[in-house]
């Protein structure tokens, strides 16, 4: 095999391969569309267009994403990140309406969030319970505690200096965005660099055999459901900062949902072990394009899902080591034998 096939082979088994061309083909097809799609214009000193907005729009699922997929790595799953948003957006309203600082505040919702990954990762790896029934758990009575610390009601956010994080720009970039960039940065480099990553493979893997190798499984696997309720509860600070208010019902309702197709179709296994952040931060970014064009295209939010599903189902496809084998093998049976 040559060493031009042997590339293409490599490519068309990468993820990210896929996810690229995922991404090339749906702005090909809004460009095809609407040639002003990429455009991008200066105002204020500001950058926009429908790129920033997605990129701006999308940082919240990429974040939530972050922290799924070392917790999806393990073998496990988070469904309550929705609820947690919840529980830190009304933490920071409340905190604020309180007279508290800035960083006190941010740094209140963030710890909610290590404290709920806490006790997702207490469940999970101390009391053995399933990942899926011990974050359900979490996911129910934690939207009733948002509702209960906000009183049922939307509360309004009235703070220049917390609105920053979600609408703010540097350099004429926005904030959130640049935020959520640099913590994937940090988060693949500390993964990649260390041994941590490793041990993060290998209790998804094998547990039981990573455990014998001398790994603290237990330690490790809760490890992730912090990070990824440290992630849910950053997510919280830029959703209340977003809308300006802190509502208990809607603020990351469905959110899990998109959290885990991105760390899916970014070629994260659900039944644990090899992970790719990159893959997690394209597979977000293609979800929130996707999203944005059907809402420029005027599809009715109740249609909105059907799309997404079946991108999910042919990125899936696309990924898949069997079908690929099968197309090949049908392929060759087809050529004519010389």
């Amino acid at each position: 095999m040559s060493d031009v096939t042997t590339f293409w082979a490599r490519l068309a088994r990468s993820p990210i391969a896929w996810l690229v061309g995922g991404l090339v083909a749906l702005t090909a097809l809004n460009l095809t569309i609407d040639p002003s799609f990429l455009k991008i214009v200066v105002k204020d000193g500001h950058l926009y267009g429908v790129p920033i907005d997605i990129l701006n729009q999308g940082s919240r699922t990429m974040l939530l994403a972050l922290g799924m997929t070392l917790v999806i790595a393990t073998g496990g799953v988070d469904l309550s990140v929705g609820s947690v948003v919840a529980i830190a957006g009304a933490v920071c309203a409340l905190l604020l309406q309180a007279g508290a600082s800035l960083a006190t505040t941010i740094a209140a919702a963030v710890g909610v969030g290590v404290l709920a990954g806490s006790v997702n990762g207490l469940l999970v790896a101390r009391l053995s319970i399933q990942p899926i029934v011990a974050t359900l758990i979490l996911m129910v009575a934690g939207r009733g505690i948002a509702q209960l610390a906000s009183g049922g009601q939307v509360i309004i956010i009235a703070h220049p200096a917390f609105e920053y994080f979600a609408n703010g720009y540097v350099l004429g970039l926005p904030v959130a965005p640049l935020l959520v960039v640099g913590l994937f940065a940090a988060t693949s480099i500390f993964v990649r660099r260390t041994a941590a990553g490793l041990f993060v493979e290998a209790v998804g893997d094998n547990e039981t055999a990573s455990r014998f190798a001398g790994l603290a499984a237990a330690r490790v696997k809760t490890l992730a459901y912090v990070f990824c309720g440290g992630c849910a509860g950053l997510t919280g600070v830029l959703t209340a900062a977003n809308v300006r208010a802190a509502d208990a019902n809607r603020a990351g309702e469905n959110a899990e949902l998109d959290a885990i197709f991105a760390v899916v179709v970014g070629g994260t296994a659900l039944t644990g072990g090899r992970f790719s952040i990159v893959g997690s931060y394209l597979g977000a970014l293609l979800m929130q394009t996707l999203a944005t064009t059907m809402y420029y295209r005027g599809v009715a939010p109740a249609v909105a899902p059907v799309p997404k599903a079946l991108l999910i189902i042919l990125v899936s496809l696309l990924q898949s080591e069997k079908l690929r084998a099968w197309v090949a093998g049908a392929w060759r049976r087809k050529e004519p034998v010389t």
